[in-house]
C-alpha cells in the first residue's frame, strides 16, 4: 500500500461520519450527504496520488462533497424544494441551549428514530455513522447484502418522508430514544472490536474510539441513566485491551494469552470507577451494566488463573434473565468450561440453534479439543473458519487446527 492510498483509508476511517454529518445538516437529506462523499472520497482516489495528500485531508473532503451537493441539486433542478426540505429536517429551532452541539451525535439521532425499526435503525446507523460497506452490515447482523441494502433504502425514504428533524431531541424524547441509540453504538463498537471484513484491518480503531467518543457525550445527556454509563464502562474495559489483542504475526490473541501489563490501566481504572457507581446507585440490571461487571472481573484479575469464574457465571445467569439470547449463552457457556468442565459446556452449546454464526463453532472446536474428540474438533474449526471474516481470527483458529494431532488408528484398523 502506498502512502496515499494509506492516507486516503486513514481519512476514511477518521473522517466519513463526520463529513456525512455535515452535509446532512447543511442539506437535510441523507442520500445527498452520502452520495456527495461518496463521490468526494472518489475524487481523491484520483486526485491525491498526482496532486498529493491535502495538508487537512477532513476539510479537503468536506468542501468537495459540499460542491458535489450543491452540483446535483442543480442538475435535479430541485434547488427550491431541496432547500425547504434542508430547513424543514435540520430544524434547529427545538434545540434547548445546553443540547450538546455535535454534527455526528445529531446524525445518530436521526438514524436511531424510533420511527424506523430497530433493524433499519442498526443498519443506517452503521451505514451512516461507521462508514461500514453494506457487505460488512450484513456479516455484523447477519443477514443478506440485498436485505441489508433494502433496510437502509427504506430507513433513507422514512426519514424524508417523515420530515424526522436532524437534531438532539429534547430532554422530554432522550428516555425513549436512548436504548436504540445505544444498541446501534455497541454494534459499531463491536464492529471496531473484531472487523467482520476480510479486506479490514482486524480491529478498526476508528469505530471503537468514535463509538467511545459519542457514548461518552451520550452519558453527558443523561448523567442518570444506569445503562448509558454502563455501555461506557464497558466500551472502556473492552477497549483497554484494544493492544494485546492481536500479535505481531496478526494473530489474534485470546483473552486468556494477553499480556496484561500492556492493558491501558487508566481506561480499566475509569471502567471500574463506573461499575462501582452503578453497583451503589442500585439501578436496576441492564444488559450493558451486567456486562460491564462481567468485563471489569475479567480486568480485576491480575492472571487468567485469578478469575472469579464463580462470579462471571453468576453474572451470566442474571444476565440470561434479563436479555436471554443463543449468543449470551454461549459466552455463558465459555465461562461455565472454566468453572465446570467442557463437557458440561459443551452440553449447553449443542442446545443452541447457531449454526452459522462462527463463534458458535469455534467454541465448540474448543471444548471438543479440550475433550480429546480431535476430529470433530477438526470440523468445527474448519466451519468456523469458512464462516468467519476477520483475518486475525482466521490465524488464530488455522493455527488451533493445525496444532490438533491425529487419533491413534484403532487396532483393527487397515495399515
Amino acid at each position: 500500500m502506498t502512502d496515499t492510498d494509506a492516507a486516503i483509508t486513514r481519512a476514511h476511517h477518521d473522517e466519513w461520519a463526520r463529513v456525512v454529518a455535515a452535509l446532512t445538516g447543511r442539506f437535510g437529506d441523507l442520500d445527498i450527504a452520502e452520495d456527495a462523499a461518496a463521490e468526494a472520497f472518489a475524487m481523491a482516489v484520483a486526485r491525491w496520488p498526482s496532486d498529493g495528500i491535502p495538508p487537512n485531508p477532513g476539510a479537503w473532503l468536506t468542501t468537495t462533497a459540499h460542491r458535489k451537493a450543491i452540483d446535483r441539486i442543480r442538475r435535479e433542478n430541485k434547488r427550491d424544494d431541496k432547500h425547504q426540505q434542508a430547513f424543514m429536517i435540520h430544524d434547529n429551532s427545538a434545540d434547548p441551549p445546553d443540547v450538546i452541539d455535535d454534527d455526528r451525535l445529531r446524525l445518530l439521532f436521526t438514524c436511531a428514530h424510533p420511527a424506523l425499526s430497530v433493524d433499519a435503525r442498526v443498519a443506517l446507523t452503521l451505514r451512516m455513522i461507521g462508514g461500514l460497506t453494506v457487505r460488512e452490515i450484513s456479516r455484523a447482523l447477519l443477514v443478506s447484502e440485498s436485505a441489508t441494502a433494502r433496510r437502509i433504502t427504506r430507513a433513507k425514504t422514512k426519514i424524508a418522508a417523515a420530515r424526522i428533524p436532524y437534531r438532539v431531541p429534547t430532554a422530554a424524547d432522550l428516555p425513549v430514544r436512548v436504548d436504540g441509540v445505544l444498541a446501534v453504538l455497541y454494534l459499531i463498537f463491536n464492529e471496531g472490536y473484531l472487523a467482520t471484513g476480510p479486506d479490514t484491518d482486524p480491529i478498526r480503531r476508528d469505530l471503537t474510539t468514535e463509538a467511545v467518543r459519542l457514548i461518552r457525550l451520550v452519558h453527558e445527556l443523561l448523567p442518570d441513566d444506569g445503562e448509558v454509563a454502563g455501555l461506557l464502562a464497558l466500551m472502556l474495559l473492552i477497549d483497554a485491551r484494544r493492544s494485546t489483542r492481536v500479535s505481531a504475526d496478526g494473530e489474534l490473541v485470546p483473552l486468556a494469552d494477553q499480556d496484561r501489563g500492556r492493558w491501558d490501566r487508566r481506561m480499566i481504572d475509569e471502567g471500574h470507577a463506573l461499575v462501582r457507581e452503578l453497583l451503589a446507585a442500585g439501578f436496576p440490571p441492564g444488559r450493558y451494566q451486567i456486562l460491564a461487571a462481567i468485563n471489569a472481573v475479567h480486568t480485576s484479575a491480575p492472571d487468567v488463573r485469578d478469575t472469579d469464574w464463580a462470579q462471571v457465571v453468576a453474572l451470566y445467569d442474571l444476565l440470561v434473565r434479563v436479555d436471554p439470547s443463543p449468543i449470551v449463552e454461549l459466552n455463558r457457556a465459555v465461562a461455565v468450561a472454566e468453572l465446570d468442565g467442557p463437557e458440561v459446556a459443551l452440553g449447553i452449546v449443542d442446545r443452541l440453534d447457531l449454526n452459522g454464526y462462527h463463534a458458535f463453532h469455534a467454541t465448540r472446536a474448543d471444548l471438543l479439543r479440550r475433550l480429546g474428540r480431535t476430529t470433530e474438533a477438526r470440523d468445527a474449526y474448519n466451519t468456523a473458519i469458512d464462516l468467519a471474516g476477520n483475518t486475525a481470527e482466521v490465524t488464530h483458529l488455522t493455527r488451533r487446527r493445525n496444532q490438533l494431532t491425529s487419533p491413534p488408528p484403532r487396532p483393527d484398523a487397515p495399515a
